[in-house]
């Protein structure tokens, strides 16, 4: 009974993951464990700008390819089986309808012509990005960015692709809302202050 329920948990309420990479530097470490509350965006809820979020790539950041088999994928949903490398862990920096350019004369991305203070994040001696760029992200779509940019492949790296570098909100998992190990570490993962300055500029605006 207590497996099952562990199980139905880890399934569809709050998964455990492993950080892959170091792209997530230094909110994130490589073999960090992290909840992902996977009901954050039930119920209509969008992921906001700010919002660490963990994803599948297939058919966004990797072609479509055939979806694990019944058993694999139940083992994967519960935590109990890697999640393979189709998942990331990214910030979303732009919701649907949000215009994102890098980068101003100040250095800074701009999300609806508003200079982006990514200074609690980002990690330090690292570049808002390398890569100048400007989009739009469509409808049901996500711009999402690592916080170690020199060493993130993310949206920057799929502009010339058929998503043009966007998530479909559709591909989310969840939002990581903790880091638990290692436990010298454990904190919760809120979204940085400065996406306020943002809100009620474009996009649909939503807050949790």
């Amino acid at each position: 009974m207590c497996v099952a329920a562990l199980l139905l948990v880890n399934a569809f309420v709050a998964r455990p993951f492993a950080v892959p990479s170091g792209s997530m530097e230094g909110t994130l470490q490589p073999g960090d464990r992290v909840l992902v509350n996977q009901l954050a965006y039930a119920f209509d809820g969008q992921p906001q700008r700010g919002d660490v979020v963990v994803f599948d790539g297939i058919g966004s950041f990797l072609p479509y390819q055939a979806e694990p088999s019944g058993v694999k994928r139940l083992l994967t949903s519960a935590g109990l089986a890697p999640a393979g490398d189709t998942v990331y862990v990214k910030r979303v920096i732009g919701v649907g309808g949000d215009r994102i350019t890098c980068c101003g004369s100040d250095g800074r991305l701009r999300i609806n012509g508003v200079p982006l203070d990514e200074s609690a994040y980002l990690l330090p001696g690292d570049a808002p990005s390398a890569v100048p760029f400007d989009v739009v992200v469509p409808s049901g779509k996500l711009w999402v960015m690592g916080d170690h940019r020199s060493a993130s492949r993310d949206s920057r790296d799929h502009l010339g692709e058929p998503g043009g570098g966007t998530v479909p909100v559709a591909r989310v998992i969840g939002r990581v809302d903790w880091l638990l190990f290692p436990l010298g570490r454990t904190t919760s993962l809120d979204r940085p202050a400065a996406f306020a300055a943002i809100e009620g500029t474009g996009g649909h605006g939503e807050q949790r």
